[in-house]
């Protein structure tokens, strides 16, 4: 219609700048994550190619590395200092261990660096900053996946047999996939504001090695300390894990602690990102 032409010839001799950002209501920026969920999975499929190409031994990487973590463990805590194991073979304990620790701290790495290195994209156009990191945290599933299997080869080994409560082990797993997420929305965006956070990353999981029961049973720690232990969210995802693969007791208020603490970085880490997440294309 005549009225129509001559509204959009009126509006391109318009000087008016159009910015295009996420809504000001959260409602609104979760509709934009679903929105650029195409972008989410092209981002994970990168990373996934990206992670093993130009490699001698490709994929395998994700088998090498838990099982020569486990030979370090069994040789250092099981032979050397001869650790308890709860009357199961040191192996599975350690491996069932090595499960989630490997994911949440890969998880968390290079969800925390993952700003920084995709800082070209962000500078660009306009999505929801969020979903970088959450692609990097889907990515180190695919690790876990594979480590699972070789737990799988080694139990088969020790003719042992999972517990009926196996079945709730993807609980666990989503717990450990919440931890690493909210963990790493926080320390992403720190890292963008203060580039010290590179250095503090390393730091943090070298740390969370010693800190975490990977290479021993909780059972080791006294009573009265273990309110402070399973302050460690990591300790009581680790028991979930041994609970539902080994049949190992599970300290319910440890368990407790774990989820609340989870929760508590989750919150954080979300709100910390949202909070700087429009500086970030200034700053970065």
């Amino acid at each position: 219609p005549p009225f129509f032409c001559y509204f959009c010839r009126l509006m391109s001799k318009s000087t008016a700048t159009i910015v295009i950002e996420s809504g000001k209501k959260d409602k609104n920026y979760w509709r934009d994550l679903f929105a650029y969920r195409e972008l989410f999975y092209f981002l994970a499929w990168r990373d996934i190619k990206v992670r093993y190409k130009q490699t001698v031994l490709g994929i395998s990487w994700a088998l090498i590395r838990p099982l020569l973590t486990l030979v370090v463990f069994t040789i250092v805590f099981g032979k050397i200092a001869n650790l308890a194991s709860s009357g199961i073979p040191y192996p599975l304990l350690v491996c069932a261990g090595i499960l989630p620790w490997n994911y949440i701290s890969t998880a968390f790495s290079e969800a925390g660096s993952s700003l920084v290195t995709n800082s070209n994209l962000m500078t660009k156009v306009y999505f929801p900053r969020l979903i970088i990191p959450s692609s990097t945290v889907l990515v180190s599933l695919l690790d876990f996946l594979i480590a699972l299997f070789l737990l799988f080869i080694i139990m088969a080994w020790y003719q042992f047999m999972p517990p009926v409560q196996i079945v709730v082990l993807p609980l666990f797993l989503m717990l450990a996939v919440i931890l690493a997420s909210g963990a790493g929305f926080l320390v992403s965006a720190l890292n963008v504001q203060y580039r010290d956070f590179r250095y503090v990353i390393p730091f943090a999981v070298q740390l969370g090695l010693y800190i975490s029961p990977v290479g021993f049973a909780t059972s080791v720690i006294p009573e009265k300390y273990k309110w402070i232990y399973y302050l460690n969210p990591v300790s009581g995802i680790i028991d979930g894990f041994r609970w539902c693969l080994l049949d190992q007791p599970l300290y319910i208020n440890g368990l407790i602690s774990s989820v609340v603490v989870t929760a508590l970085i989750t919150i954080i880490g979300i709100r910390y990102f949202r909070k700087t997440e429009k500086k970030f294309a200034d700053v970065i």
